[in-house]
């Protein structure tokens, strides 16, 4: 084994990146009361002007496959969280529109979210290390687009 690349910074820096997210991840994801996926869609579409947005551009935020994110949006739709509008910019393409029902349940989602946030994610850095993640994170998610 290569003593170097195993004990390499980079290396040791991304597995404390896994370690921190597995930790806090089920911590942060708790009470949700629907499914992190239904959630990560109701949080897209709760957060996008209109509360609606194309299928395709949906399916990949929330980083689904477009056949893996139809039938994630056909459950959804069938619990009346979503409905599927004709997009009028485009008659061969949908759009993920929020319910009534579907903005109910975020409220109640988030209400639960942002207090485990708090708990769990915010909480232990201090106001100033905040601003430092949210910078990295920008960072990196911006050069990885």
């Amino acid at each position: 084994m290569n003593e170097q690349l195993l004990n390499d910074d980079d290396v040791t820096l991304f597995g404390l990146f896994v370690e921190a997210y597995s930790r806090i991840k089920p911590l942060v994801n708790r009470d949700l009361e629907v499914p992190h996926t239904w959630f990560e869609v109701l949080l897209r579409l709760g957060r996008t002007p209109g509360h609606q947005l194309r299928m395709t551009d949906l399916a990949e935020a929330v980083s689904f496959s477009s056949g893996g994110f139809t039938r994630l949006a056909d459950r959804m739709e069938k619990e009346g969280l979503i409905r599927r509008d004709p997009d009028p910019a485009d008659r061969r393409a949908a759009l993920a529109v929020l319910t009534d029902k579907g903005g109910q349940a975020l409220d109640h989602a988030l209400t639960a979210h942002v207090s485990h946030l708090r708990n769990h994610l915010a909480g232990p850095l201090s106001a100033e290390d905040r601003r430092h993640l949210e910078r990295i994170l920008r960072t990196l998610r911006d050069a990885n687009a």
